[in-house]
C-alpha cells in the first residue's frame, strides 16, 4: 500500500502565513517611508550645500578679486613711488656731479691766487709791501678754501643721502617684486574651477604659514615703505635746492672777489706806473744836471788853472822884481799892483778850490741820488713785471683753458721796456 511523504519541520497556520505577508508589507512601507525621508533629507542637503559651495566660492572669488584689485592699487602706487624715487636719485645724482665739477673747478682759481702771491714774493726792497693786492688775494684763497669746504659738504650730503634713496627703492621694489608675485598666485587661484587640470588635495592646507602676518601689519609695512620714500625724496628735493644755491653763491662770491682782486691788482699797476714813471724823469732831470755840473766843474778846473798860471805870473814878476839894484829896489807902485794881485790870485783860487770842493761833493751826491733813483726804478720795472704777470695769469680765470694763450712768456719775459706815450710799455 503506498504511503504519502511528509516534509519533515514545523508547519506554520494560515494565520501566520497571513501575519507573515501583512509584516513584509509594513517592513517594506516603513523602509519605502524611510528611504524617502533620507531621499529628501539627502536632497535638501544637497541643495543647502549646493547653495552654500557656490556661494563661498562666490564670495571667496569676490574677496580674492578685492584682494587682488587692492595689491594691485598698491602695486600701482609703488610703480609711481619708484618711478618717482628713481627720478629723484637721478636728478640728485646729476646736482651732486655738478657739485662735484664746482669744487674742481675751484682748483685753477686756488692755484692762480696761490701762483700770485708766490710771484709777488719776488718783489725787492721797499716793493715788498702789504698792500691792497695782497690783502684781496689772501682774501681770495680764504673765500676758496671756504666754498671749497661748503661744496664738499654738500658733495658728501648728496652721497648719503644717494645711499638713503637706494635704500628706501630697494625696500620699494622688494615690496614691490612681493606683490607682483601675489598678485600671481592670487590671479592664478582666481582662474581655478572644478575643471582646471592641476587642482588636488593638499597636506593640511588650513595650516597657518609661519611669517604670516596680519592685514593691517601688510598694510602697515606697505604704507611706511611708501612713507620712507617719500621722506627721502623730500629730502633730496631739499638738499638738491641748497647744493644747487650754494653752488651759484660760492661761484657768485668767488666772482665778486676776483674782480675785487683784479681791481686792486690794476690799481696797483698803475701806481707803480706813475711811480715809474716819476722816477724816470727824475733820473732824466738828474742825468741832466749831472751833466752840467760836470761841465760847471770843468770850467771850474778850467779857471782854476788859469788862475793858477796868472799867480805864477805875479809871483815871478814880483820875484824877479826883487832882482833890482841898489835904489832901484824901491816898492813902487807896480811893486803894490802886483802884491794885490797876488793876494786877489790867492783869494781867488781858494774861493774856486771850495766852490769846485762843493761842486764836487754836489756831483757825488747827485750820483748817489742817481744810484738810488735807478735801483729804484729796477724794483718798479721788476715789480710793474711780476703783477703783470698775475695778470696774464689771471686772464684763465676769465677765459676756457683750451682758449688761453698767454700774451708772454711768463718765464721768459725780460725786463726792457719803453716809455711810449707817457705809459710803461712792457716787453
Amino acid at each position: 500500500m503506498t504511503t504519502l511523504s511528509v516534509k519533515p519541520g514545523h508547519r506554520f497556520t494560515l494565520p501566520d502565513w497571513h501575519t507573515n505577508s501583512h509584516l513584509i508589507s509594513a517592513d517594506a512601507e516603513r523602509q519605502r517611508s524611510a528611504s524617502h525621508q533620507v531621499r529628501q533629507e539627502a536632497r535638501a542637503l544637497r541643495n543647502e550645500t549646493n547653495n552654500q559651495t557656490k556661494w563661498d566660492e562666490h564670495d571667496n572669488q569676490t574677496r580674492l578679486a578685492e584682494r587682488i584689485s587692492s595689491v594691485n592699487r598698491w602695486k600701482e602706487t609703488l610703480d609711481k613711488c619708484l618711478a618717482d624715487i628713481d627720478a629723484e636719485i637721478d636728478a640728485l645724482a646729476k646736482v651732486k656731479e655738478a657739485a662735484e665739477r664746482a669744487l674742481q673747478a675751484k682748483n685753477l682759481p686756488l692755484d692762480v691766487s696761490i701762483e700770485c702771491l708766490t710771484l709777488r714774493e719776488s718783489r725787492r726792497a721797499i716793493d715788498v709791501v702789504r698792500d691792497p693786492v695782497e690783502e684781496e688775494l689772501h682774501k681770495e684763497v680764504k673765500v676758496i678754501d671756504k666754498a671749497k669746504r661748503q661744496l664738499q659738504q654738500r658733495v658728501n650730503e648728496a652721497f648719503e643721502q644717494l645711499r638713503l634713496l637706494q635704500e628706501a627703492r630697494q625696500q620699494l621694489s622688494c615690496d614691490h617684486r612681493c606683490k607682483m608675485e601675489a598678485l600671481e598666485i592670487d590671479r592664478m587661484c582666481l582662474s581655478l574651477n572644478v575643471n582646471s587640470p592641476n587642482i588636488s588635495f593638499k597636506v593640511n592646507p588650513t595650516r597657518v604659514p609661519d611669517g604670516t602676518t596680519a592685514l593691517d601689519e601688510w598694510e602697515q609695512n606697505s604704507q611706511c615703505n611708501k612713507e620712507r620714500a617719500e621722506a627721502e625724496m623730500k629730502a633730496s628735493t631739499e638738499l638738491r635746492e641748497a647744493t644747487v644755491l650754494a653752488i651759484a653763491q660760492t661761484n657768485n662770491e668767488l666772482e665778486a672777489q676776483r674782480v675785487a682782486t683784479e681791481f686792486a691788482l690794476r690799481k696797483r699797476i698803475r701806481d707803480l706806473e706813475r711811480a715809474y714813471d716819476e722816477l724816470k724823469w727824475q733820473e732824466q732831470n738828474s742825468l741832466e744836471e749831472i751833466a752840467e755840473m760836470e761841465e760847471d766843474i770843468r770850467r771850474l778846473e778850467e779857471d782854476l788853472r788859469r788862475k793858477t798860471q796868472d799867480l805864477k805870473v805875479a809871483h815871478t814878476r814880483l820875484e824877479t822884481r826883487t832882482y833890482r839894484p841898489n835904489m832901484e829896489l824901491c816898492r813902487d807902485q807896480v811893486q803894490y799892483g802886483l802884491t794885490d794881485e797876488v793876494h786877489q790870485l790867492e783869494g781867488t783860487i781858494r774861493a774856486l778850490k771850495q766852490k769846485l770842493a762843493e761842486s764836487q761833493h754836489a756831483l757825488d751826491a747827485l750820483y748817489r741820488q742817481l744810484h738810488r733813483i735807478q735801483t729804484d726804478t729796477g724794483y718798479k720795472a721788476s715789480s710793474l713785471v711780476l703783477d703783470n704777470k698775475c695778470m696774464d695769469s689771471r686772464r684763465k680765470l676769465v677765459v676756457p683753458a683750451e682758449k688761453f694763450v698767454p700774451e708772454v712768456d711768463a718765464f721768459n719775459r725780460t725786463t726792457n721796456r719803453a716809455l711810449k706815450n707817457g705809459q710803461l710799455e712792457l716787453a
